[in-house]
């Protein structure tokens, strides 16, 4: 017996459930996890593998180093005095920090450090909404008592970000982006006899990798959050449709002008209270003010009026307005 014939048991008739199966850390960087999703109808299960599979490497977003700031340096293959490696290695080590943060805003981050010393990503001085996840990623090393000092650029966004290919001024290197946390993801679909005999159902598993900055469960939430999003718009058309039945109305006036989606109240019950407020990409003073609150979905934000935050000890007339802007400019929606 095979750890398949373990799982194979279909659940109650007619009901698909997921779990997980197995979930390790191999390292502070590399988490592992695996999944089953089953009983699916024949078709189905590489539908949703290649579906999810797009969306947990392009969709996920991620936080890492994008760009560096040398003192007295004008080439990338320059040598420093009293630093063992080259400005390229040191670009190549600043590449592989895997970071954590939640502002969608970008930031500065320094090192300033004098040597002899190895210095590794704990010695980087980063924004309170950003934190390192290994502490002793290498990055140089200084074999004298000189002073080391470089300026960062942090950004999230999701996939991968090619350095321009520009001339080098003034010291500022650009860095190849990874901010995908997402290191590999693996499917593959097993078929089985369903209760009767006479059905053929299929099984989907999944094999997801991390770097540690997001674990593969929480990929799989955001993964399935930013797939239903992709296809909410053709979902409200709908609704409109039937809701001006018998109107002349245009097919394209079908939508709001701006292109947003336009909501009432049943579609802010079920819909978004699975859309994280982590999609309005809110200041990180904001952001950390609702989480405060216990505000984690639209959902959530929803069930407040403008009056309400305005009225909260600690949160600015700015944050307010950076909220409702947010809500508007995402999902055509205002604050009661």
């Amino acid at each position: 017996m095979n750890d398949l014939d373990l799982i194979i048991v279909p659940p109650i008739a007619g009901s698909a459930y997921w779990r997980c199966l197995e979930s390790k850390v191999e390292s502070e960087r590399l988490f592992y996890s695996r999944f089953i999703l089953s009983p699916l109808k024949v078709g189905q299960a590489n539908t949703i593998g290649l579906v999810m599979r797009r969306a947990l490497l392009g969709e996920i977003k991620g936080t890492c180093i994008t760009c560096a700031k040398f003192e007295n340096i004008t080439h990338e293959y320059s040598t420093m005095d009293g630093i063992q490696e080259s400005v390229h290695d040191i670009l190549i080590n600043l590449k592989e920090i895997v970071l954590k943060g939640n502002s969608s805003e970008a930031q500065k981050a320094f090192i300033s450090i004098v040597g002899p010393k190895k210095v590794t990503a704990q010695d980087i001085e980063l924004p309170t909404s950003v934190e390192v996840i290994d502490p002793m990623q290498h990055i140089a090393t200084i074999t004298k008592k000189i002073k080391f000092n470089i300026e960062l650029k942090i950004e999230k966004d999701s996939g991968y970000r090619r350095q321009n290919i520009v001339k080098y001024k003034n010291g500022i290197f650009t860095v190849d982006a990874v901010f995908t946390p997402i290191r590999s993801v693996n499917y593959s679909i097993h078929c089985f006899e369903s209760h009767d005999k006479s059905i053929m159902k299929e099984m989907l598993l999944y094999e997801i990798w991390s770097n540690g900055s997001i674990t593969p469960e929480e990929a799989i939430y955001e993964a399935s959050r930013s797939s239903i999003n992709l296809f909410l718009p053709f979902l409200q058309a709908e609704k409109e449709k039937e809701d001006f039945k018998g109107e002349d109305i245009h097919e394209s006036n079908v939508l709001h002008p701006s292109g947003s989606i336009v909501v009432d109240q049943m579609a802010k019950k079920v819909t978004f209270q699975h859309i994280f407020i982590e999609q309005l990409e809110l200041s990180p003073k904001a952001y950390n003010f609702l989480k405060k609150i216990n505000v984690h979905t639209i959902s959530d934000l929803l069930d407040y009026s403008q009056d309400d935050l305005m009225k909260m000890k600690n949160f600015g007339k700015k944050s307010v307005e950076q909220i409702i802007e947010a809500l508007q400019k995402r999902f055509g929606m205002r604050l009661q």
